[in-house]
């Protein structure tokens, strides 16, 4: 009996003990967690944003972005430089060839001049050669059978009665011709007379001339081979 009564004691000392050992545990809980967060290994704290002194700048560029800066500067003012004296020698050049055309184009302009007086002095002086061998010449002369005419209308003669002659070289040289040809009103009357001086036509060649007359416009004339001669 005195066995069963001492267990409720024993339990009771059991529970105290039992009490106790957790009371001791928390509090070295509590110690260890403040000895954690007081300890130097504590985890770090949140850091803040950073906000610069802005007095602290000079407010100039570091001197190597202000080198490259003032090299970009002076190539492009070097690329600008360049252009523009492109620029200005595509102008003179321009300027040259307009100035080198002008003088070309007056010197063919003088050398066109030059040209048709010189064949306006032949025409001449063909012309004048011509009438002086006809006037030598007896009758119609030795060459009217190689002698043709064909008439041409007034709008492709200036308004003129005109006739293209065609000379057809019937001898074995090379030989000159002097031709006449007479224009004659609807009455047959002669109103104008035309001489041709056909210089040094090649032997089987052809050679050709305009003969007109600028009388009597408004009438239709007829043009007629007087004289042919071969000199």
């Amino acid at each position: 009996m005195p066995r069963f009564n001492d267990r409720p004691a024993r339990a009771s000392g059991r529970t105290g003990r039992r009490a106790g050992l957790a009371a001791v545990a928390l509090g070295c809980t509590v110690l260890v967690a403040a000895g954690c967060g007081s300890s130097g290994s504590s985890s770090p704290t949140p850091s803040r944003s950073f906000s610069p002194d802005v007095n602290s700048f000079s407010g100039q560029l570091p001197s190597s972005v202000a080198s490259a800066k003032s090299s970009l500067l002076e190539s492009a003012s070097a690329a600008a430089s360049a252009a523009s004296a492109a620029a200005s020698a595509a102008s003179a050049a321009a300027s040259a060839a307009s100035a080198a055309a002008s003088k070309a184009m007056e010197s063919l302009s003088a050398a066109a001049s030059a040209f048709e007086s010189s064949v306006s002095a032949q025409v001449a002086a063909d012309r004048a050669k011509a009438q002086d061998v006809l006037s030598k010449t007896g009758g119609a002369g030795n060459a009217v059978s190689d002698v043709t005419l064909t008439g041409l209308p007034k709008a492709q003669a200036a308004g003129f009665n005109a006739a293209l002659v065609t000379v057809v070289n019937s001898t074995g040289s090379t030989t000159s011709y002097a031709v006449k040809v007479e224009f004659l009103d609807e009455t047959g009357k002669v109103v104008d007379t035309s001489y041709l001086g056909i210089p040094d036509v090649a032997a089987g060649a052809k050679a050709t001339r305009t003969a007109f007359s600028p009388i009597d416009r408004d009438k239709a004339l007829v043009a007629k081979v007087t004289q042919a001669q071969r000199y």
